[in-house]
């Protein structure tokens, strides 16, 4: 393949792929990926997920030098209701939990009024089955959405609550990166998040956010949500009976719902999942890979593994969600 031409491998169920030219050192693969940035661009707004194959990535460094020339401009991690492993310069390991367990479709950040628009996912060392990082095209979720689940979501937008605690979830120290109440507090004042101390000093939040919004640059429409990642009925039965059982319904670490105040069903967050999976595509890692994804047009998620797995993440290209034209505005008016 010549070096100044992009042939891209598209085949159903994975990801558009491009298998890079040999590079004699890092340095010579980021000045390809530089001159190569505006048909990249392209391939990612109608792809919404691009696979670089061969790129000479080895370590967190590595993927640091990729990440200032694909996406530049970091977007500091908010809100974070996850644990991930600091690798040092603004990169990070993907999602910290238990290797059996799978991570279901998401947009990151999709809770805060700033979110990353780009992720760049780097696989370091590749498990030995399973674990990939699936995505999936959100333009093509709403699309295959029963009409009235995506009318909920374009009318009221969804509700998002959090109990955080030092046993289930995240502390509020570490999810807010604070030890005063009152900077969690000036937080939650700023970016429309309703918060409530509880006796035993944990903290209770909650928040509303639009269900879909359009990209800042292709102007598509995209749902862009956790509705279905944090709602109860996404969990294994048992973990949810025991879950209810110990912290009651108003204690689980996420809760989620439409902004019209009525309840999801079993049935509702069935649908929701299953329109992710209608739409969502993977690639086998192979140490070395990066993959790029636009997180307005694409969810992405995890599959169970063996054996080790590295994958580094870094996040940039913040964007503001009113300039998304959101259906909804956020606001910490959640419906009763």
């Amino acid at each position: 393949m010549s070096a100044d031409v992009i042939t891209w491998e598209l085949n159903p169920g994975r990801p558009a792929l491009v298998r890079v030219p040999a590079f004699a050192g890092l340095a010579e693969g980021c000045d390809w990926l530089r001159a190569h940035e505006r048909e990249l661009t392209e391939a990612l707004h109608r792809h919404g997920t691009i696979f670089l194959r061969g790129l000479p990535v080895a370590a967190a460094e590595d993927v640091a030098a990729v990440r200032d020339v694909l996406i530049p401009e970091p977007t500091p991690y908010r809100e974070k209701a996850t644990p991930r492993s600091d690798f040092g310069n603004g990169v990070f390991s993907s999602t910290d939990l238990a290797a059996a367990l799978p991570i279901r479709m998401h947009n990151e950040n999709s809770y805060t009024l700033t979110f990353p628009g780009r992720l760049l996912f780097a696989c370091l060392i590749a498990p030995e089955e399973g674990g990939a990082t699936p995505t999936a095209d959100v333009r093509k979720v709403l699309a295959g959405l029963p009409a009235h689940l995506a009318e909920r979501g374009r009318t009221s937008g969804w509700t998002l609550g959090r109990s955080y605690s030092d046993y289930v979830s995240l502390p509020w120290r570490t999810a807010f990166a604070t030890e005063d109440p009152a900077e969690v507090e000036r937080y939650c004042r700023e970016n429309g998040i309703t918060w409530e101390w509880l006796e035993d000093g944990n903290l209770r939040t909650s928040q509303l956010r639009p269900a879909i919004i359009r990209h800042p640059h292709t102007g598509e429409e995209a749902w862009f949500n956790h509705l279905a990642f944090w709602s109860e009925w996404s969990l294994d039965p048992d973990i949810r009976e025991a879950m209810v059982d110990e912290f009651g319904p108003d204690g689980l670490p996420f809760s989620t719902g439409f902004g019209d105040g009525e309840p999801l069903t079993r049935e509702d967050v069935d649908a929701l999942n299953t329109a992710y999976e209608a739409a969502t595509v993977r690639e086998t890692w192979q140490a070395g890979d990066v993959m790029l994804v636009d997180n307005v047009l694409c969810a992405h998620g995890r599959d169970p593994y063996r054996g080790d797995r590295r994958i580094a993440v870094a996040m940039g290209r913040p964007v503001d969600v009113l300039d998304c034209r959101p259906t909804v505005l956020p606001t910490t008016a959640v419906a009763a």
